[in-house]
């Protein structure tokens, strides 16, 4: 069995959370051939891992959103045109109408021509006009067709990228990744499973809320582009997973069917954390807060940093570890150091990438700040190693920590997104009960050792890829039968 495992903007090149959950799952199955389709920004990028990959990769591949045109241009003043099917089929997909993909597919897979050539020609700008004309002629038409031209460039790059073969492709989400994962069933006939950790088109659609490169009515138009890729991997899609049971259901709102759905929770390897080395000397004067993260914004690192000046001078012998990669946005891990200076905070210390293995058993309790999550690995491992957590109420915090109607207790605190006051309370809380700490700590390690272990997971994927390739074995089958 071969599987490729397509991935965008994490694996290999970031560390921790989705791209964590790839490198575990490859080295569960080490008896699966494994590729890596990878979509990246661009080609500043190229081979730049962060992880050793295993021994049962047997290629990674790269796609980018933004890259030259490698198209063969037409030597003749008139460009190209479409044929009236990919006409109609493009146009389809812009005016998100009865959208016919597979044509689409093969204008991109099957001809090889620029891309410059086909959004600066006739064909596209007909139909962008004519999408203009029926949805937006309030607005200024140059600053539209530019707008359209930024929006379908990096998804006819991905269009345009070559598939490698096989049985099974697994998307770790819908979007550009769902696109490849659904065009590789038309191109290959192989089975499709997508796994989402977050519910991409949500995610999609609150960056785009809060930016400020896009405004107005533009903002409707690419969370639109968000909503019709994400629908194309549901539509393809032979199984499609959600970590938690609210996840799954925003997948059904989203359009998914509801037959192809299935919660698989996240696992880890709970004896990695037993027998931790605990706390060391320089540690007895203090209560040690552990973040295990990537220092992004998505992380929120500034609000942490806020609520911990605050909570220290409630209690002093806080301190904080923050744990993690500071390379990932070097622009914003500049702002977070300045933040520290600019308070005057004492005690906050980035550790750059390590081991969590070799910090977790020093920490009192974790604490995650995310604006954004899905079912953190990061809490999972903070529970193994018997330590509460303060956490933002996101994804699937909530039911980590309270639980999903079992009966082990709370496992630390939750507080809301951005609110400096609640998160500094929160520390103080856990900060001032070793006892409050030990019983929420090991209500943790009883849910984690109940529902979220490796082989749980392991035994959920096996099922699921057997599923995938005994659909994909049927589906040979019928159709050899009807050529016969």
């Amino acid at each position: 069995m071969k599987i490729c495992i397509v991935a965008e903007g994490c694996y290999p090149y970031v560390v921790g959370g989705v791209s964590g959950w790839i490198h575990s799952m490859i080295q569960t199955f080490p008896q699966i051939e494994f590729m890596v389709l990878a979509v990246v920004s661009n080609r500043e990028q190229r081979g730049k891992f962060q992880y050793e990959l295993p021994q049962n990769v047997s290629g990674v591949y790269e796609t980018y959103l933004d890259d030259a045109d490698w198209g063969k241009r037409s030597r003749r003043k008139k460009r190209t045109k479409l044929s009236t099917k990919e006409y109609r089929a493009l146009r389809s997909v812009v005016l998100n109408q009865d959208i016919d993909w597979e044509p689409v597919f093969d204008l991109f897979q099957r001809r090889n021509y620029s891309l410059d050539d086909l959004l600066m020609g006739a064909d596209f700008l007909h139909i962008v006009q004519e999408t203009y004309e029926k949805r937006y002629p309030h607005i200024v038409f140059s600053d539209f067709l530019w707008t359209m031209r930024s929006i379908y460039l990096p998804l006819f790059l991905v269009l345009k990228t070559k598939l490698p073969k096989a049985d099974i492709y697994h998307c770790v989400s819908t979007g550009y990744a769902g696109v490849l994962g659904g065009m590789a069933k038309y191109i290959h006939n192989c089975a499709l499973v997508i796994s989402e950790h977050g519910i991409y088109t949500r995610e999609r659609e609150e960056e785009i809320l809060k930016a400020s490169w896009v405004s107005g009515i533009y903002k409707n138009i690419w969370i639109e582009q968000f909503r019709k890729m994400s629908q194309l991997a549901y539509d393809r899609a032979d199984k499609v997973t959600a970590l938690y049971a609210h996840a799954r259901e925003l997948q059904l709102d989203l359009g998914c069917p509801e037959k192809k759905t299935q919660v698989t929770p996240n696992g880890i390897e709970v004896e990695r954390f037993e027998n931790l080395s605990g706390k060391q000397q320089e540690d007895e004067a203090f209560i040690n807060v552990g973040a295990v993260l990537r220092v992004a914004p998505v992380k929120d690192v500034k609000t942490m940093i806020r609520a911990f000046a605050f909570a220290k001078k409630k209690l002093p012998s806080l301190k904080l570890w923050i744990m993690g990669p500071c390379d990932e946005d070097e622009e914003y891990a500049g702002e977070c150091f300045d933040l520290v200076d600019t308070l005057e905070v004492q005690d906050i210390v980035f550790t750059g990438k390590v081991s969590v293995t070799e910090y977790l058993g020093r920490m009192d309790f974790t604490i995650l700040t995310s604006i954004s999550e899905g079912q953190p690995l990061t809490i999972l491992e903070s529970f193994a190693a018997h330590k509460p957590v303060v956490a933002t109420d996101v994804g699937n915090c909530r039911e980590l920590i309270y639980g999903g109607g079992d009966s082990f207790g709370t496992a630390g605190i939750l507080t809301h997104i951005m609110n400096t006051e609640e998160i500094a309370d929160a520390m103080v809380e856990l900060g001032k009960s070793g006892k409050v700490r030990e019983r929420m700590g090991e209500c943790g390690y009883q849910r984690v050792r109940s529902r979220y272990q490796l082989e749980q997971m392991k035994k959920t994927y096996e099922d699921i890829y057997e599923e995938a390739y005994d659909i994909l074995y049927e589906r040979l089958s019928s159709e050899r039968e009807e050529e016969m």
